[in-house]
C-alpha cells in the first residue's frame, strides 16, 4: 500500500465549488468536499468531512451511526473520476461508469466527526477502461480500501499519451 501522499503547492487545489463543477454528484451524494490533484500524475487526495447530520445515519445503527462501506467505496470513486475529468475536460458531461470493485476492506469504523482523507490513483489504463486503487485515511488510521475498475467512451477517443 501507498504511504499518505505529501501535498505539496505543486498539486492542484480544487474546493467545493471547483469539485462539483467537475463532478455530476450533488447533495446527499455527492462524497467530496475538497481535493487536491497531482499535476503530472493521474493520482488525487480528496476530503470528505461526515457530520452527524448525513441523510444515511438515522437509519444505519441509529444508536450508533457508522458511515456505510458502501458510500466510502463510492468516495474512492468520486475522487478517482476527478483525475479523470480533470485530465479530460470533454468527460465533464459524459458518463464514468463503476465497472467493478475488488479487494474492498473495512478496517475501521467511520462515524461523525472523522475527517476522509480519500486517496485514489490510476494503476493502469487499456482504452476506455482504468483500473484505480483507492485508500482511505482518518488521521493515521487506514479505515477502507479498494480496487475499482471504471470506463468512459471519452478516453477510447482520446489520444494522449495516458496509457500505462
Amino acid at each position: 500500500m501507498r504511504a499518505k501522499p505529501e501535498v505539496t503547492t505543486a498539486w492542484v487545489a480544487l474546493d467545493a465549488g471547483q469539485v462539483q463543477a467537475l463532478l455530476p454528484h450533488r447533495y446527499p451524494f455527492l462524497m467530496v468536499d475538497r481535493a487536491f490533484l497531482h499535476p503530472d500524475r493521474w493520482e488525487a487526495l480528496g476530503f470528505k468531512g461526515v457530520t452527524y447530520n448525513e441523510p444515511f445515519f438515522p437509519g444505519h445503527f441509529p444508536q450508533e451511526p457508522v458511515l456505510p462501506g458502501v458510500l466510502m467505496v463510492e468516495a474512492i470513486a468520486q475522487v478517482a473520476a476527478l483525475t479523470v475529468l480533470w485530465r479530460h475536460p470533454e468527460a465533464r458531461h459524459r458518463p464514468i461508469y463503476l465497472l467493478g470493485i475488488e479487494q474492498a476492506r473495512f478496517r475501521q469504523k467511520v462515524v461523525p466527526g472523522h475527517l476522509l482523507e480519500v486517496h485514489a490513483w490510476r494503476e493502469r489504463q487499456r482504452g476506455m477502461f482504468v483500473w484505480f486503487k483507492g485508500v482511505i485515511w482518518v488521521g493515521d488510521q487506514v479505515v477502507a480500501e479498494a480496487r475499482l475498475s471504471t470506463g468512459t467512451p471519452v478516453l477510447a477517443e482520446a489520444k494522449d499519451g495516458c496509457e500505462g
